[in-house]
């Protein structure tokens, strides 16, 4: 309690004790009056889910996912699942184990593989609408001594580059110098070594899946943001989102080791391979939840605009006939007008199978995660039909890696 003086009179005091105690009433019937509408808005809230769930037959939908997963489990599924509407959960579960000894939790980390591409290519996006990235700017923009002519940024994001493989190119090397090599020592060998390897095409020629394009995209966000892949993407990708379980293979974060898998491969667990620090063509750790959290950042535009996204999800290789097509960094699912219907990616490295898929009207959202290899992973056409009421366009039933 302060102390009176003459030049404070009680008068004085006892108008600030007044408004003090004034002040705590008003504060204390402000809490009550926090916590009564959080009750409202709890209640609204479940009213609502309850409302959606209804509207979607979830709970029909959630029965026949079981009966799915159940077949995949007897044909060697190990992994955990997700599948959700319009902004509710129609079915989430975790299956087998994530090593030799701990089982799958809802909160368990998978390798997503090439399902990583899609935050890569995010990521460039962002900084092309910030203008620090230009798409059709060149790579020799930026790295002078790559080797390479003609490779802009867009022809990165479609696979359209003709660039040799990174994984080939330098096999050899990797293994006799057993090293680990980053993106950037990857750049550092594609400009220095001798002779320099052959492209497969020129630029812009066909598609072409290649993980080179996306370790080079990688390589290119450190480049302009001056922090490694890492850094920028828990700054500006997952920490916006809030998805705090999510990591670049390379974190010194030691969090990433919490509930983190395994990958096995025909009944063995795989050691650390020897381009596993190559990241942006892979190297996400990430858990179911977080991956609905990341469809929703895409759906609600949090992290990119709207444009930027539609521009992503647009068919950009015609060359081979099909209903399956690339954006930047997502599969496509396309109709006979060649008009987006289905968005995803798929992944496979190293024991760990993944997909992600969704669909943009209906609002849904199917993930995927094993750390035991087994390709039904990507037999999902039962899933879809589900979630369409037992309806679907699709004529194939495997979307591969």
């Amino acid at each position: 309690m302060m102390k009176l003086t003459k030049s404070f009179p009680f008068s004085s005091y006892y108008y600030i004790v007044v408004c003090l105690l004034a002040t705590s009433v008003f504060s204390c019937q402000n809490v009550g009056s926090s916590k009564s509408e959080k009750k409202v808005d709890s209640a609204a809230l479940k009213k609502e889910e309850a409302r959606i769930r209804k509207e979607i037959n979830a709970d029909k939908k959630a029965a026949l996912i079981e009966q799915v997963i159940q077949q995949k489990l007897t044909q060697g599924f190990n992994g955990n699942v997700l599948v959700a509407q319009k902004g509710v959960i129609v079915y989430q579960n975790a299956f087998g184990f994530a090593n030799d000894s701990v089982k799958n939790n809802l909160q368990s980390k998978f390798q997503l593989a090439s399902l990583s591409k899609t935050f890569t290519a995010v990521a460039v996006m962002k900084l092309a609408e910030q203008g620090k990235l230009g798409l059709d700017y060149t790579v020799k923009d930026y790295y002078p001594n790559f080797p390479y002519d003609g490779i802009t940024i867009r022809s990165l994001l479609c696979h359209r580059s003709g660039l040799p493989f990174y994984q080939y190119t330098f096999d050899k090397t990797v293994r006799e110098t057993k090293i680990y090599p980053t993106n950037q020592q990857i750049m550092e060998w594609f400009a220095t070594v001798q002779p320099t390897p052959k492209m497969f095409n020129q630029p812009d020629h066909y598609f072409g899946y290649n993980n080179t394009n996306f370790a080079i995209l990688a390589a290119l966000v450190e480049k302009v943001t001056g922090k490694d892949f890492d850094t920028y993407m828990r700054e500006n990708i997952f920490g916006p989102i809030g998805m705090k379980d999510s990591y670049i293979v390379t974190t010194k974060n030691d969090s990433i080791n919490i509930n983190r898998t395994v990958g096995y491969q025909f009944g063995r667990k795989l050691p650390k391979d020897y381009y596993d620090d190559i990241s942006g063509d892979k190297g996400v750790y990430s858990t179911l939840h977080d991956l609905l959290k990341w469809y929703e950042a895409l759906k609600n535009n949090t992290i990119i605009s709207k444009e930027s996204f539609r521009e992503m999800i647009m068919p950009r290789s015609f060359e081979f006939p099909g209903l399956r097509n690339y954006g930047y960094g997502f599969r496509l699912w396309v109709n006979a007008k060649q008009q987006t219907d289905y968005v995803y990616h798929t992944g496979w490295w190293k024991g760990y199978n993944t997909i992600m898929f969704f669909d943009p009207r209906e609002d849904f959202v199917i993930i995927l995660l094993s750390n035991k290899y087994n390709r039904t992973v990507y037999n999902i056409k039962q899933l879809i039909e589900i979630m369409h009421g037992g309806n679907s366009t699709m004529e194939e039933s495997i979307l591969d890696e």
